[in-house]
């Protein structure tokens, strides 16, 4: 059957137009849609950002290498994902007034204000962060036969992992601020993001030994 698309005008058979890729099917805009539209649109929430996070913690190094050898349609955005979870825990310290740093340094310096401009851009710290780890991983495994840019996806997806791990673990950050012992809270999830790094990188670098891909 051919259908005429609503948006070029052009004749096609099929789900998709060949010329634009609208859809052949426009649903009629209601609340429905609009609900729809927010959880498949802007978030993909309903199956991108649960299917990624889920292959992270199941079978990660294999998941990103899948990724990156173009099996990608379920999966969410790497950066976007890292933005989504980096404004979330940004968005949790803000809430909960959470110091990421002292409140001073050992030089008596103020740092309130750093605290809070670094809760109000979290996500972007992390996403520059990422570049300065994968020259490292490019350097250390240049010859596995990935390209720079594909290290890059992998080292996002890493950051991923991390910010994942620390909004699970919010609750522990919570109570150890009240406490003043937040740097206890850094030096967990600094351990279970290492662990979570050799993880990676066993299963990613699978033609390399296990002994290899742990140490490099």
């Amino acid at each position: 059957m051919e259908i005429i698309c609503k948006n070029c005008n052009k004749i096609f058979k099929g789900h998709y137009c060949n010329n634009c890729g609208q859809t052949a099917e426009t649903h009629k805009i209601n609340a429905h849609f609009l609900w729809h539209d927010i959880q498949h649109g802007l978030l993909h929430f309903d199956e991108g950002i649960p299917y990624s996070l889920k292959q992270l913690f199941t079978r990660p190094g294999h998941s990103i290498r899948e990724f990156i050898e173009g099996k990608r349609v379920k999966h969410f955005k790497p950066l976007s994902l890292v933005a989504v979870l980096g404004a979330l825990y940004g968005f949790l310290c803000h809430y909960y007034e959470i110091n990421i740093f002292a409140n001073s340094n050992d030089d008596g310096i103020d740092l309130s204000d750093y605290n809070e401009w670094m809760a109000a851009h979290f996500s972007w710290v992390t996403i520059a962060t990422i570049p300065i780890y994968t020259i490292g991983t490019f350097i250390v495994f240049r010859k596995q036969g990935y390209n720079f840019f594909e290290f890059f996806v992998l080292n996002t997806f890493k950051a991923s992992q991390r910010l994942f791990v620390q909004i699970l673990t919010f609750p522990v950050l919570l109570y150890l601020s009240s406490k003043n012992h937040v740097e206890k809270f850094s030096t967990m999830t600094y351990i279970i993001g290492v662990i979570l790094t050799f993880w990676t990188n066993i299963q990613f670098f699978n033609n390399m030994s296990k002994t290899k891909a742990f140490f490099f």
